[in-house]
């Protein structure tokens, strides 16, 4: 970590051509990555040029809205692909739980008696996961047909400051866990964000005419996903 401008700066050095400046969720964390070739002083001076900017970004971030804390009692609100559904709790004598959805907004969690939060936590975070690979596996397919570049994995994962990751060298795709509360056209445009990036490693212009091409609204889902509730772990 390095200190420029009174905020922390990560910095990253990479074999790539263009510096990029990040600011990321929750609490409006600063990332460069910098070419290898480039100096201490240029770096300096690009995240000083870009202050304004960071200053803006960690600001939005510290307003905007948090999740609140899941408890696991009946009646709670839990998300699935957006939609909001009311937990019902259910203890029943069998040592296995059970999750399953009940017309289209209802939520049924079977429990074995003196079950704890952290148990109920854990099984549903297991249940989410499973249910985003449902989805997205057809959608990763899709995409992946449509661009003609297949990944060789893909899987799903907890990640903090990323919807998604691509490894293009590896050909290697990462969905964020979250994208399983969140609306299908926005895990939609992640897959194919992610997928774009096997065609393009980097956001140049050939990445954006894809997108463009591909999901002439992607500007505005990314936006109003950007701008969805940070999950409760994110304080």
């Amino acid at each position: 970590m390095s200190q420029i401008g009174g905020i922390e700066v990560e910095i990253v050095r990479k074999a790539i051509k263009n510096l990029h400046i990040g600011c990321y969720p929750p609490e409006g964390r600063v990332r460069v990555a910098a070419p290898l070739g480039v100096s201490g002083d240029a770096i300096r001076i690009a995240v000083l040029t870009k202050m304004q900017w960071i200053m803006r970004k960690q600001s939005q971030f510290r307003k905007q809205e948090r999740q609140t804390e899941r408890r696991f009692i009946s009646g709670e609100t839990h998300f699935l692909f957006g939609r909001s559904l009311r937990l019902e709790v259910r203890e029943w004598d069998k040592k296995v739980h059970q999750i399953s959805r009940q017309g289209s907004d209802r939520l049924i969690m079977k429990i074995p008696c003196n079950t704890t939060t952290e148990q109920m936590r854990r099984w549903m975070d297991i249940w989410l996961k499973a249910s985003l690979r449902t989805y997205a596996a057809p959608r990763i397919s899709f995409w992946a047909d449509r661009l003609e570049r297949r990944p060789e994995k893909w899987g799903i994962r907890m990640m903090k400051t990323k919807w998604g990751s691509c490894n293009p060298d590896k050909r290697i795709i990462w969905l964020n866990s979250e994208l399983a509360k969140k609306p299908e056209r926005m895990i939609d445009y992640v897959v194919l964000h992610e997928i774009a990036h096997l065609v393009s490693p980097r956001h140049d212009t050939r990445f954006t005419e894809i997108l463009d091409r591909e999901m002439p609204r992607w500007r505005e889902i990314r936006k109003e996903l950007n701008s969805l509730p940070i999950p409760a772990w994110a304080r």
